[in-house]
């Protein structure tokens, strides 16, 4: 949506009632160096746009929407370590004196990558209270970079992990893509033996999946790029798994591997179908049963937060059957599991009064297929359904939310 109709701009929808104090922050900051071939994220390069004016104007949407005393902050984009270090403090001071984060954050998390990270700027993230900064490094192999339209080189992604170190940061994460095109096992295997030398504290690594709306997905239906086959797909997912609980980083969700307490806190409140405001163009928030985001625009969202202080591009409240399917989709992702009574709470059923669950069939079926396992009350992936957890999801998605078209995407961050 761009904000505008035929007769002129569209005002901007209602915006969503405030956040209960504690409710985590996202703020986005939409400008990247390039535009990667992957990202279907809302990003633009920020040649030519006005950073000042961008950070100005998050701060006004804050004066309205941002939650008192958020429990977690979180930096992203984008690449908010473009920003130079004037323009974070006076970001983060902003929001300081408005919401008091930095009395009442258990986390704070900046993402940055490789060519906007040095150690004065790491130092200045740490000073500044953001100390968990998550560097997309996505490869150690340069044709692989140039592939993926990054800026960076594989020797830049090293050098940003060693500033980091040296800036003060003691919470790091390394963000990593893997089964891209012409990508090797072995390869796979010296790339994460030289990112778990740096002892980061959090691993993310996401299996290449083609976007709509994205490079990638147009050069794969032109048979420009040949997707990895399965059989690979699923050894890479095996060696990430082995390395990195082989380096003490736990499992804790499909994606992502931590030390002990370093699980991300701020990811953790999204995959448990918490409340969340976003703030920033193409950011989406969730307050109760209802969800909205911002225009994946800078005009529009800069004209609607002149004139009426936030930018509301639409709203959507799902069905409690929509609620329950995404709350089984994303709970399931975490090594922890989730039980009946947890997901039917997440959605807002109160568990106690319902004559009965939507998703029991789906439960009992995914498990007589050896797909989900049981563990008291509690129920997860098994070793059979890890792999193939985005299957395991579309099956509550389309047994429960089909009559109320697709469901809502998890946030970014």
């Amino acid at each position: 949506m761009d904000g505008t109709t035929s007769t002129g701009p569209a005002p901007p929808e209602a915006p969503l009632p405030p956040a209960a104090e504690g409710t985590p922050l996202y703020v986005h900051l939409p400008f990247c160096a390039a535009k990667c071939h992957y990202c279907d994220f809302f990003s633009v390069p920020d040649e030519g746009h006005d950073l000042e004016g961008m950070v100005a104007a998050i701060l006004r949407e804050a004066e309205g929407r941002a939650p008192r005393r958020p429990r977690t902050l979180f930096l992203g984009g984008g690449t908010p370590s473009l920003l130079p270090i004037p323009l974070l403090r006076r970001l983060l001071d902003g929001l300081h004196e408005l919401t008091g984060w930095r009395d009442s954050v258990e986390e704070a998390t900046a993402e940055c990558n490789p060519e906007s990270l040095d150690r004065d700027k790491a130092r200045a993230f740490v000073d500044l209270g953001v100390p968990r900064l998550s560097v997309g490094v996505q490869a150690l192999d340069d044709q692989a970079l140039a592939l993926f339209g990054r800026v960076h080189t594989a020797d830049d992604s090293l050098r940003a992990l060693e500033a980091a170190r040296e800036g003060g940061v003691e919470a790091l994460n390394a963000d990593l893509i893997y089964a891209w095109p012409g990508q090797t096992l072995e390869a796979w295997g010296r790339d994460l033996h030289s990112i778990l030398g740096f002892s980061t504290e959090h691993l993310s690594a996401y299996n290449l999946t083609y976007e709509e709306d994205t490079r990638f997905k147009r050069w794969l239906d032109r048979g420009d790029l040949h997707q990895a086959p399965e059989e690979l797909e699923l050894a890479l997912f095996d060696a990430v798994r082995s390395a990195a609980v082989g380096a003490g980083l736990g499992a804790y969700e499909i994606s992502n591997y931590s030390l002990n307490d370093q699980e991300s806190r701020h990811n953790l409140n999204y995959w448990r179908a918490g409340d969340y405001v976003g703030l920033g163009p193409g950011a989406v928030s969730k307050v109760g049963s209802v969800r909205a985001g911002a225009p994946r625009g800078i005009a529009p969202y800069l004209r609607w937060i002149e004139s009426s202080g936030h930018a509301t591009a639409w709203r959507d409240a799902p069905s409690a059957r929509t609620r329950l399917a995404e709350a089984w989709w994303l709970g399931l992702r975490l090594a922890e599991g989730l039980s009946a009574e947890e997901a039917l709470e997440r959605a807002g059923w109160d568990p106690l009064s319902a004559d009965e669950d939507p998703a029991a069939p789906v439960v009992e079926e995914l498990l007589e297929l050896g797909m989900l396992e049981r563990s008291g009350e509690r129920l997860r992936l098994s070793a059979q359904g890890l792999p193939v957890a985005d299957a395991v999801a579309g099956r509550f998605l389309r047994e429960l939310s089909e009559a109320d078209g697709p469901a809502a995407e998890a946030p970014a961050g």
